[in-house]
C-alpha cells in the first residue's frame, strides 16, 4: 500500500455507533468527537451523537422513548464542518451517574441498584446503536466499566453493545496515558493567568495565593506553577513527612477511624518562609500555587456541613481554599516579621476548561478519537481505554488494568514525589534552606 493510500477499509458489522461525552468539560474535546465521528462516517457508519452525557438516557422508559434534536443528534460531516480546533463540547455534558448505587460486584446482581444501568442500556438498544464511545474523566471510566459489566451478565442471546473508553481530565491524572488532551491548554491558560498576577503583585509589592483545579493529583497546579514561574507550588503529593498528621473521626456508627490530614500550621509556615527567602533576593511580592486538593486533607473541623456530589467528592467551591490559606499565611507572616504584607486568595480554573485548544491537544484529541474508531472496527476491542504514547503510538489499556476489581473504582495517577517531573518545579521555585 503507498504511504499516499487510505487506511484500507475493515470488514465489521457495525451499523451505527453512538458517542457520549460526560464530566467536566476540557479542551480539544471536539478534536476527539468529530475525529471519531468522521472516522465511522467514512467508513459507512452511523454516528449518534447522545446529548449531555448520561442524563438523558438514565430517564428512557418505552414510554417516554428518546427525541431527536432534545436527547439525541444524528452527527453528520455537515455537522462536523471546522469543528476539530473549536471551542466547547459540540454533543454536551452532564455529570450524571448511572452507576452511582454499584460499589462492588456483587451489586450488580442487584436490579434495584443495577436500574439507571438498565435504562441507558435499553434506550441505547432503542437507537439501534451497536458500540458505544464514551469520552470522560475517572468516573465516566468507572460508569463504561459497569456498564460492561452489566452487560456481561445479560442472558446469552441478549444484545451486547460494545464500549470504548477515552480518558479526558485536564487534572491529567489517569492511569494507562501520559497526557490527557486538553491537560497543555488548560495548563498554559493558567499560566497565563499566573503571570499576570506576578506583574500585579510585584507592582502593590503583595502576593497571590493561586488555587488551581486538580482534585486528586497536581499535575495541573505544578504544570501551571512551572510554566507560570511562580515562586511554590504545593499539592496533595506534598503531604508527608512533617506536613501530616493523623486525625482520629468518629463515625456515625460510634466506631472510629483515622484520617490522614494536612498539618496546616507546618503548611502556612512553609509558604511563610518562601516569602520571608525571597525578601533575601529583595523580592517583596510573588505568586503560590496550591491544588484544591488539598481541601479533601484539611482537619474534619474545616469540612463540616460541605456537602458531597454523587461520587463522593466533597464541594471544594463551598471552601473557598485559596481565602483560607491567604488568611492564616497573612496572620503567619505578621507574627514571624511584625510586618503586614497583604495575601490575596484567588481561585483559577474553570476559565481553563473551554479554552481554545493548543496544536498539541488538537493532535493528541484527533489521536485518540481516530484511536476509538480503531479500537471498535479494525481491532474489534470491548472494554478498553484508548491511550498513546511516544510519538501518539495508539495502544489500548484493559478496563480490568484501570478499575479495581473489588471496589469498581479507578487508580489515581499522582505525581511521584521522586520524579523529575516533581523536581523540575523544586529546582525552579525560590529556594529554601530546610
Amino acid at each position: 500500500m503507498s504511504t499516499l493510500s487510505r487506511p484500507p477499509r475493515p470488514q465489521h458489522s457495525f451499523k451505527r455507533v453512538a458517542i457520549l461525552f460526560a464530566g467536566g468539560p476540557a479542551p480539544a474535546a471536539n478534536a476527539v468527537i468529530s475525529t471519531a465521528a468522521v472516522s465511522f462516517l467514512r467508513n459507512g457508519i452511523e454516528v449518534v451523537g447522545i446529548l449531555y452525557g448520561y442524563s438523558r438516557l438514565v430517564e428512557y422508559t418505552p414510554e417516554r422513548p428518546l427525541v431527536e434534536g432534545c436527547d439525541y443528534v444524528m452527527i453528520d460531516h455537515k455537522m462536523l464542518k471546522r469543528t476539530r480546533s473549536s471551542q466547547g463540547i459540540l454533543i454536551g455534558t452532564a455529570r450524571t451517574n448511572p452507576g452511582v448505587d454499584v460499589s462492588h460486584p456483587s451489586h450488580l446482581d442487584d436490579p434495584r441498584r443495577t436500574a439507571p444501568l438498565r435504562r441507558v442500556y435499553e434506550a441505547l438498544c432503542s437507537l439501534g446503536v451497536d458500540a458505544l464511545v464514551s469520552i470522560g474523566g475517572d468516573d465516566t471510566l468507572k460508569t463504561a466499566n459497569k456498564l460492561k459489566l452489566f452487560q456481561d451478565r445479560l442472558p446469552g442471546d441478549a444484545k451486547r453493545i460494545p464500549i470504548v473508553h477515552v480518558p479526558k481530565t485536564i487534572d491529567n491524572d489517569y492511569m494507562g496515558i501520559d497526557f490527557t488532551f486538553g491537560y497543555f491548554t488548560a495548563v498554559e491558560t493558567l499560566a497565563t493567568e499566573i503571570r499576570n498576577l506576578l506583574y500585579d503583585a510585584e507592582a502593590s509589592r503583595s502576593y497571590f495565593l493561586a488555587e488551581t483545579m486538580g482534585r486528586s493529583a497536581g499535575w495541573l497546579a505544578y504544570g501551571a506553577a512551572i510554566a507560570g514561574e511562580a515562586s511554590l507550588v504545593i499539592s496533595v503529593e506534598d503531604i508527608e513527612g512533617e506536613y501530616e498528621q493523623q486525625e482520629v473521626v468518629q463515625n456515625q456508627d460510634g466506631t472510629t477511624t483515622t484520617r490522614k490530614v494536612m498539618n496546616l500550621d507546618r503548611v502556612v509556615d512553609r509558604i511563610v518562609r518562601t516569602m520571608l527567602a525571597r525578601e533575601e533576593e529583595n523580592k517583596e511580592f510573588g505568586v503560590i500555587v496550591i491544588a484544591e486538593g488539598l481541601a479533601e486533607y484539611l482537619p474534619i473541623s474545616f469540612l463540616h456541613g460541605v456537602s458531597r456530589d454523587d461520587h463522593g467528592h466533597i464541594a471544594i467551591s463551598q471552601l473557598n481554599l485559596s481565602r483560607l490559606f491567604a488568611k492564616r499565611v497573612a496572620e503567619a507572616y505578621e507574627a514571624k516579621t511584625g510586618r503586614k504584607r497583604r495575601v490575596t486568595g484567588v481561585q483559577l480554573g474553570y476559565e481553563s476548561r473551554c479554552a481554545k485548544p493548543q496544536a498539541f491537544d488538537i493532535m493528541l484529541g484527533s489521536q485518540l478519537g481516530v484511536g476509538a474508531y480503531r479500537a471498535l472496527v479494525e481491532k474489534q476491542l470491548n472494554g478498553v481505554m484508548v491511550s498513546v504514547s511516544g510519538q501518539l503510538d495508539l495502544h489500548y489499556v484493559p478496563f480490568e488494568k484501570l478499575v479495581d476489581p473489588e471496589t469498581l473504582v479507578t487508580i489515581v495517577r499522582y505525581i511521584r514525589p521522586d520524579s523529575d517531573f516533581h523536581a523540575l518545579a523544586r529546582f525552579l521555585e525560590t529556594y529554601v534552606n530546610e
